[in-house]
């Protein structure tokens, strides 16, 4: 099968053999598990236990919100200690809600949803509502709540669903173990998923760099005609939805649309997996593959961990850290987030937690810029960082704007190659954040503005009723007696 060039793009140090070797293993049950009420993108799950409540292992604890929000699930049975405020794994070290939950050994299933007989000929509404109870959110770290995604097939005609299986961060090789150690249960959630959607079409992309992954991947797929797995080539950021269906399609997603809209839709392979479990055993989000590496830490390993795991839990089974790491890091080198400590919970878009030293990081003092244009030729996106960062410096956001910084994937490759070490993706996280806030409020303002607007009209047409009935009865006061007309109940006069 033909493949596309993307532009731009980067060849760091990939550093995967340091785990990719490194069979799945089970983490022991910690002692305490700290369940977030906010893992993805959109509403937090709203709270449904108290502290001191038993809970059974895959109870819903907490339930989504609004049409965008993923319930939180128990990963073992035990009791709830407390509902309390815990670190997030975030770079801001701020604090959210949290579920603390004591394992009580018994490993007690609750009740689970029932399953579909067989999901590749039921209703796709069925479907959707299984993920949905399930929690399940995009696992490849955005945690989107994967049952929004399913629905597009209801609004768009779609005509294949790609599964990303790139991989392409350094460090990361959760997905690689996954692919290559349970190759049937993603190839099975994939044609779930695609039923769902309506797309007639699987297209599963694998860096070439993952050869144990593609020849497990394409042993699975050979009894199945409408799934198709593409080895792609090693180039960061391949991972990215929209670069993965161009390589894969030769489509080009326009400026502010969706794959959706060329007609793809790009899910994660563990995603896929959970899928399975959900649809085919009614089994929630409870746990998720970890790639723990870095060479601070002793011995990296793929772990699976429930979600709540402290991140400590998941350094001491690796043999602890090798000195003090230079950089703590939750997902991959380029895109994760720093986090604030090892004592934060495993959430459900954690893909990896990376302890590097000083010479992994390389960090350098930033110098200025000299104008080279080597973040310009690398832009996946075809941006031009020099001058959006320029404005930034500047405080000129609407000048980054009109440049295109909302469509920046932060994916680093600029701050990557620039000689200069200039943080540019920092900066342009920053304007994206501020825009975003900048139009929250410029809202706020209309709605409020539309609400006032609407207040007066509604107290003058009042006021208008009023002294249109005011006028009325002063008017009737003033008419003859002989002049009004007779009421219904009096007999007119011959």
């Amino acid at each position: 099968m033909k493949l596309f060039a993307i532009r731009g793009g980067i060849h760091p140090e990939y550093r995967k053999e340091l785990a990719s070797d490194k069979a799945i293993t089970a983490l022991p049950m910690p002692q305490r598990l700290r369940i977030l009420l906010h893992q993805h993108i959109g509403a937090p799950a709203r709270l449904l236990v108290a502290a001191g409540e038993r809970v059974l292992k895959g109870q819903m604890i907490a339930q989504g919100q609004g049409p965008v929000s993923a319930p939180a699930h128990a990963p073992t049975s035990g009791y709830i200690e407390s509902v309390s405020e815990v670190t997030a794994p975030h770079a801001s070290g701020l604090s959210q809600t949290a579920v603390v939950l004591v394992p009580d050994g018994k490993e007690e299933w609750a009740p689970l949803p029932t399953p579909l007989a067989d999901p590749l000929t039921a209703e796709p509404q069925a479907i959707r509502d299984l993920v949905a109870q399930a929690g399940i959110v995009g696992m490849g770290g955005a945690a989107f709540p994967s049952v929004v995604k399913l629905h597009l097939g209801t609004q768009r005609k779609l005509e294949m669903l790609v599964l990303n299986g790139a991989e392409c961060e350094p460090y990361l090789t959760c997905d690689d173990r996954v692919m290559r150690e349970h190759p049937d249960e993603v190839i099975d959630g994939a044609r779930i998923m695609a039923h769902a959607l309506g797309a007639p079409l699987v297209i599963i992309g694998i860096e070439d760099n993952k050869p144990e992954a593609l020849e497990a991947m394409t042993r699975e797929a050979a009894a199945f005609p409408e799934v198709q797995v593409r080895p792609v080539p090693v180039q960061y950021p391949m991972g990215s939805e929209r670069h993965l269906v161009q390589a894969l399609t030769g489509r080009e997603t326009p400026a502010a649309k969706l794959t959706a809209d060329i007609g793809a839709v790009v899910h994660n392979v563990a995603t896929a997996q959970a899928i399975h479990h959900a649809v085919r055993f009614g089994r929630p989000l409870i746990e998720r593959v970890v790639t723990v590496s870095g060479r601070a830490v002793r011995e990296p390993r793929n772990i699976l961990a429930p979600i709540g795991a402290p991140v400590t839990a998941l350094i001491d089974f690796c043999g602890g850290l090798v000195g003090v790491p230079a950089r703590l890091v939750q997902g991959g080198p380029m895109m994760g987030q720093p986090l604030p400590s090892l004592d934060v919970p495993v959430i459900k878009g954690t893909s990896g937690i990376l302890a590097l030293n000083a010479e992994e990081t390389g960090e350098a003092e930033p110098g200025p810029c000299i104008r080279c244009g080597t973040c310009v030729a690398i832009c996946p996106c075809g941006l031009v960082p020099l001058e959006m960062a320029a404005f930034i410096r500047t405080d000129n956001l609407d000048g980054a704007n009109n440049l295109g910084v909302t469509e920046c994937l932060s994916c680093g490759s600029c701050s990557w190659a620039c000689p200069s070490h200039i943080p540019l993706v920092q900066y342009f996280n920053y304007a994206k954040g501020m825009l975003k806030t900048k139009e929250r409020d410029r809202a706020k303002h209309e709605r409020t503005k539309t609400l006032t607007e609407a207040h007066r009209d509604r107290l003058e047409r009042a006021a208008a009723a009023k002294a249109a009935a005011a006028a009325a009865k002063a008017t009737t006061k003033g008419t003859p007696p002989a002049a009004r007309q007779p009421r219904a109940e009096e007999p007119a006069e011959a």
